[in-house]
This record gives C-alpha cells, structure tokens and sequence, in this order.
C-alpha cells in the first residue's frame, strides 16, 4: 500500500462517512465504511481510494475484486484494534508473518496491533483463531482479539441477538458469548500461576505461584505476580522505592521492553502496571508482547484481577480501566474460570494487495 493511500485510510476513520457511490481513482487500496448515521454528512473526496457503504461484512467480502487481493474488516476493542480476515476456507493463513508487520505499520500500512485469522474449528471447536502481532510474531491468543473474532463470526455467519460458540487458540478453547446489548462476554478459562507453566524463572512465593516476588529492572525493585491467561503476564502494583505507583506517569515505551525481555521470562512477556482505586475498581496501563503499548489488554485485564486478588488488594468481580475504556473482569471461585466482558465493533472493511 502507498503510504498517500495509507494516509487516506486514516483520515477517513477519524471522522463519520456517509454512504456515497464510489469514487474511483487507481489505487491498491480499497476501504468502505459501515453507515454512518447521518446521511446528510458531507462527503470528503480522497485521492487513491474508493469509498461506499456495504451492507455487511460478508457482503463485502464476497467481492472477489482482484485473486491477489486480500478482503478485510478493521475491528477495534477499547482501541486495541486488529486486521480481520475470513480465512475460513484453509487452515494455512493468507499472509506471512511478516506480510502481517507491514499490513500493521500506521504509516505505510492499514495500521492495527495484529491481524487475526478466522479459520476451520479443530478438535470438535466451530472455529479456529490464530493471530499475528504488529512484529509477526505469533501469541496464543488475544482477549480483546477475541471479542472482535466473535462480533466478525456473528457478521459473516448473520447471526442475530445472543449467541455463543466454541474457538480453538494457542492458550485453549475460548468460548465467548455475544449479548444482546452487543457486549461480548468471554469465559477466559483457568489462570495458569505455576511458575514454570507461565513461564517464569522467578521462584514461586506462595502455594507455587509467584505472587510479590522482587524483579529488578532500571535500578527499581519491583513487587510482581506472574499469571497466564494461556500467554505470560507480570502483574505490579508499585516497587519498593515508589510509594504510590502513578501509572499515568510512566514512560511505557522506556520501561516496558525492559519487562518484556528480562531474563526471567523465557518466552517474553506482557506487563501490566496498576493502581487501586478501590477493591472493586482498578486501573492499568499495559505494555504487550510483540505490541508494544496499546490502548486495551483483555488477557492483561483479566490477569490484573488475579493478581489483585492474589495479593488481597481487591475483590473477585471488577471493572478494569484501561486507555481505551472499562472492561468487567469476574474471577469466579465456583468454577476458578476469568470471565471477561466488553465492547468491539467494526471500523472499517477494505481490501489491500499485500
């Protein structure tokens, strides 16, 4: 993609589009927006791309325009946004890695914190979910990611008011449920804390999980608890010089890939950095593996109230600030399972030659 016609793309999101009949340029970038809801809304004219309406996600993408084309839908979850592709057909994703990374870059591709394939269920699940991050790599699985995954099956499939169904990830089977308010709520499964499982090398501290363990980084000795969601988090509330941990004053992007690629976390990790409000109300900042930081984190929330809980710092059902906006996370003693619930919804569909 040119970066003019990356450029475009970008503008058009920032602001509402009318429907509008094509506006046709060359270009090797298509982008059509759901309706906005004001038809009266001027209409902007951009060089290089074409710009309409479709009726839904399985409409547009059963435009074959071009066999090199790939066909997509932009989601975004609390701003923690990802490449949607109906990847349905195979089981081998229909980009690379690396094809993934640029498609992600916000200046020279469509921009996105990964993209996510839906492909054929495995193992007697209906789906099967694997995604790639905005550096290629490949995570277990993505909470946020999850919920688009679920509102673009309900698009394809046409689904309407409550529905729930099976997905098969690197972290498990993920069963989320879409309600009638159009939330989706996810049962995440049981928190992994055994050190090892995580992984972590840092020594378990209570009952085999590691829970306020000392973590040096940047000269500052940190109080960490490690969870996994299916992928690595070290959760902290503050270190031992900090009296109040301020989590708007971080620096993530200095901080953050110190975490992430400490010696004692063998496979990576995400981190999450968190004040209490009160026992039932928290708020993070979030640096992911392979992302960098983002607006939301659905594992990273859901692991935030593990370790609040583990630490005696708040109850099991919370609501979870985040830069992008609240999540409810409820850790369930009955069945031990994390569920989460929030908001996603489509941005944008288009079509892109990798």
């Amino acid at each position: 993609m040119s970066p003019a016609a990356a450029a475009a793309a970008t503008s058009f999101a920032a602001g509402p589009v009318a429907a509008s009949t094509p506006i046709t340029a060359p270009s090797r970038v298509r982008v059509r927006f759901p309706p906005c809801a004001d038809p009266a809304a001027p209409r902007r004219a951009v060089a290089s791309m074409a710009v309409s309406a479709p009726r839904s996600a399985a409409s547009f993408l059963e435009r074959r325009e071009s066999e090199r084309a790939l066909h997509f839908v932009k989601y975004q979850g609390l701003g923690n946004d990802f490449i949607m592709v109906d990847n349905r057909d195979s089981p081998v994703p229909k980009v690379t890695p690396e094809e993934a990374a640029k498609l992600c870059d916000r200046n020279f591709g469509i921009g996105a914190d990964g993209v996510i394939f839906v492909m054929p269920g495995v193992n007697d699940a209906d789906y099967t979910m694997r995604i790639f991050n905005s550096d290629g790599s490949e995570p277990e699985m993505c909470g946020n990611g999850v919920r688009c995954f679920a509102r673009f099956i309900a698009e394809l499939e046409n689904l309407q008011g409550t529905n729930s169904f099976t997905i098969h990830t690197g972290a498990g089977l993920i069963i989320p449920e879409i309600q009638n308010d159009g939330q989706v709520k996810v049962d995440m499964g049981e928190p992994i804390l055994s050190g090892p499982d995580i992984p972590t090398k840092l020594l378990a501290t209570k009952n085999k999980a590691v829970v306020q363990a000392e973590l040096s980084v940047e000269g500052l000795t940190w109080h960490v608890t490690c969870v996994s969601m299916g992928n690595p988090h070290c959760v902290t509330f503050g270190a031992k010089e900090l009296k109040v941990l301020q989590v708007d004053d971080l620096k993530l992007s200095e901080i953050g890939p110190k975490f992430e690629h400490h010696e004692m976390f063998p496979a990576r990790t995400n981190t999450e950095f968190v004040q209490v409000l009160s026992r039932s109300h928290l708020k993070m900042r979030v640096w992911e593996r392979g992302a960098g930081a983002t607006l939301a984190c659905g594992t990273g929330a859901c692991a935030v109230v593990v370790a609040a809980v583990l630490e005696g710092r708040a109850e099991r059902k919370c609501v979870v600030d985040l830069p992008g906006g609240p999540l409810e996370i409820e850790w369930r003693e009955d069945d031990n399972h994390v569920y989460m619930t929030g908001p996603a919804e489509a941005v944008f569909y288009g079509s892109v030659v990798p």
